[in-house]
This record gives C-alpha cells, sequence and structure tokens, in this order.
C-alpha cells in the first residue's frame, strides 16, 4: 500500500454505486511497470483486489496491463462473492485510466 512520488503516474477512480475509492500509482521503466501501489477507502475485497493488482502488474510490460479484465483481477484473489464483484471493476478502470494516462505523458 502507498502511493509513489512522481515520476509516477496516479489515478484516482471511484465506484459510484458503493463509494469504494482506489489511487493507483506506477512507475514505468523501459516499457514495464517497475513498481505499482495503491490506496484503497472501501470493503474488504475492494482493498484485496487492489493489493492483488500492483502485485500482478509490477513487472508487466504497458501491452500485458491493457489485457488485464475484470475478471483476470477476481481470478488473482481466488474468485469475489457477486456482491463483491464491483471490486475487481473498480480496479480494472483504474488501469485503464493508468494506461491513458500515461499514453497521454509519454514523450512524443
Amino acid at each position: 500500500p502507498g502511493e509513489l512520488p512522481p515520476p509516477a503516474a496516479v489515478v484516482d477512480v471511484t465506484n459510484p454505486a458503493c463509494g469504494d475509492m482506489l489511487r493507483l500509482s506506477a512507475r514505468v521503466e523501459d516499457g514495464r511497470i517497475a513498481e505499482a501501489r495503491f490506496l484503497t477507502r472501501g470493503c474488504t475485497a475492494s482493498i484485496a483486489a487492489s493489493s492483488a493488482l500492483t502485485e500482478w502488474l509490477t513487472g508487466k510490460t504497458l501491452a500485458d496491463a491493457s489485457a488485464l479484465t475484470a475478471a483476470g483481477i477476481e481470478a488473482a484473489v481466488g474468485g469475489l462473492e457477486p456482491a463483491s464483484k464491483h471490486a475487481a471493476v473498480l480496479c480494472a478502470d483504474a488501469v485503464r485510466q493508468l494506461l491513458r494516462k500515461l499514453s497521454e505523458n509519454r514523450p512524443q
């Protein structure tokens, strides 16, 4: 858990249905995610999914990260109860936003 200092990319996502919030930060080196951290305010499932997400992201290429789905995050935590599936969606949304931010900030 925690947050990475600049020049890491940081995104904040919220699930409006349940109010869970995730701040995802990542540092990219040589086209790979060198380090990822999270801060989550929400249910236990969201915290667990966020933790699994940062572990999964570390060392992955940006292309690998772009292929991540909510189902992949759910599998990483060993499955989620139907009422907790929103946690995996929150993580997938955060990765999409992070990749968008990284592509906007990439030197041309």
